[in-house]
């Protein structure tokens, strides 16, 4: 369940939306070849062969895991297989397609017809999803300018034939913050499907939207403006928030919007006009003559819809109903597959028979321990994965090493400050937080009759306090419980002080 800060809304008018997602899929080769698919590692122009590179005479082999992986997304997102399909050229000249054409699917999708749903502000929307098809990907270019006349590009080769899946989304979106769930939901289901890494950083999850704008209430289609470049879901966002107000200022000015494709400028907030688009391009799709059509049998897709994993709405409510979290907490851990592993490894460690899969029903315990690590999840390692830039998967605090820290707070060896200090350190450079507190002499003291004589000296230097509490101010007690733990050094347990203080004023009051 999400709320956000939105931009300003215009009753008037409400914004089309729809979204084209091109994710790179997790297989060992390319997808026509047997090049290496993980390029990112590679020196430029070292992972390419004939095939990747177009030369004549070359001819491509379909990648079986490919259309498996495409065929399991299909059926996540609720879409009907096609029991037959093909692959098609679709031509146009461009630096980084050296064939001058791309192997993609036109007429004959894997995938038709799906949905997903999305939630902002407590309300459910269904956005339907056109097809899901395949196709390679392009070469990489790096446009780089050294100075003003010095301008020039660069081609790294390696991209070229990965497999590429784009989902093509209805225009059924209506803001920017819709736009930002519908992809957080797409990418957590592909993470968790484990078809893609989903990392717009790195560009396996690439996103253009398409916008026009339309009276509130209205069903007619007005001009439509494409917007590329968005490499972020805050991009995505600030881009549909600029164009919808952009477009609403054109028309209400009497202008008219043209058709065109615009980039996203995320140093300057704007979206910028990059080709007009009047006239749509003529592809020239045909049959790809060198790939034979595939047959997508129904024992097939039976057999890849059993393997399909929980996906992330399941296993959100799965932590309500057994672990009593809220829906807002549940959502926020399981919209990342990584964090809601992390989750469940955290909680195994503490009862090792919850995993796999951690059982109902298993008591108060079990929900008290869900919370603390949903707690520290959410709140101290959100922020220092924020401020670093990191993974959770790749956190220094590993789920036993949390397990460990909540366990000290519980049993009173630390007090929840000191475990937040303790939190830093481990993240910045790993290690034991029971070795950490052993080393620097952490541990609380409970024993009672070590802390009665610091007690009694906070009675007797604090007369005021004292007779405070003896005439009815009973708050003032904490502030002699801050006195005892000044003199020990924050190592006294709070709770065991507060009975030792009341029994000494009690004892006072009745004298």
């Amino acid at each position: 369940m999400t709320t956000s800060a939105h931009a300003p809304a215009r009753t008037d008018w409400e914004a089309v939306i729809g979204l084209e997602v091109h994710a790179q899929l997790l297989t060992q080769s390319k997808m026509f070849c047997t090049c290496r698919a993980g390029y990112q590692d590679q020196p430029p122009n070292t992972g390419a062969c004939p095939v990747c590179m177009g030369m004549p005479g070359v001819l491509p082999v379909i990648n079986q895991q490919a259309i498996t992986h495409t065929i399991m997304t299909g059926l996540a997102l609720n879409c009907s297989i096609a029991e037959d399909t093909h692959f098609d050229r679709k031509n146009y000249p461009y630096p980084d397609l050296m064939k001058g054409y791309q192997i993609t699917q036109w007429d004959n999708p894997i995938a038709l017809k799906g949905w997903l749903d999305v939630e902002v502000d407590d309300t459910t929307r269904r956005i339907g999803i056109t097809r899901v098809h395949l196709e390679e990907d392009t070469a990489r270019l790096q446009h780089v300018t050294d100075s003003v006349q010095d301008r020039y590009s660069l081609m790294d080769v390696n991209r070229a034939g990965v497999p590429l899946m784009e989902i093509v989304g209805e225009p059924d979106i209506r803001s920017a913050e819709e736009a930002r769930q519908y992809l957080i939901k797409l990418r957590a289901i592909l993470q968790y499907l484990g078809v893609s890494t989903a990392d717009m950083e790195k560009g396996s999850f690439r996103c253009d939207a398409n916008i026009s704008i339309r009276p509130r209430g209205s069903h007619e289609l007005r001009t439509k403006v494409e917007v590329k470049n968005m490499n972020s879901l805050r991009a995505v966002f600030g881009a549909l928030v600029f164009e919808f107000d952009r477009q609403v200022r054109v028309t209400e000015d009497g202008g008219r919007v043209p058709q065109e494709t615009r980039g996203w400028v995320e140093e300057r907030g704007v979206t910028v006009s990059q080709r007009s688009k009047e006239h749509a391009h003529d592809y020239r799709y045909f049959p790809e003559p060198d790939l034979p059509p595939l047959h997508i049998g129904e024992e097939w897709v039976d057999e890849i819809r059993a393997r399909i994993p929980e996906l992330p709405d399941l296993r959100r409510d799965r932590y309500v109903a057994d672990y009593a979290l809220s829906p807002y907490d549940a959502a926020l851990l399981t919209a990342s597959k990584a964090t809601a592993d992390y989750f469940e490894a955290c909680l195994a460690a503490k009862f090792p028979h919850l995993s796999p899969p951690p059982s109902m029903g298993e008591g108060d315990a079990i929900q008290k321990r869900a919370k603390a690590i949903s707690n520290w999840i959410t709140g101290e390692m959100a922020r220092l994965l924020n401020q670093s830039g990191s993974d959770i998967a790749d956190s220094s605090v590993t789920p036993q090493t949390l397990s460990e820290l909540i366990d000290l707070v519980e049993d009173g060896t630390i007090t929840s400050t000191q475990a937040r200090v303790l939190f830093e350190e481990l993240f910045a450079s790993g290690g034991s937080p029971r070795q950490l507190v052993d080393q620097r002499g952490l541990a609380q003291v409970k024993d009672a009759d070590s802390l009665l004589p610091a007690v009694r000296e906070a009675v007797e230097a604090n007369p005021r306090a004292v007779a405070d509490y003896l005439g009815g101010k009973e708050t003032a007690i904490k502030f002699l419980v801050g006195q005892v733990m000044k003199a020990t050094g924050g190592k006294a347990n709070p709770s065991i002080v507060a009975d030792l203080l009341q029994a000494q004023l009690e004892s006072a009051r009745g004298s």
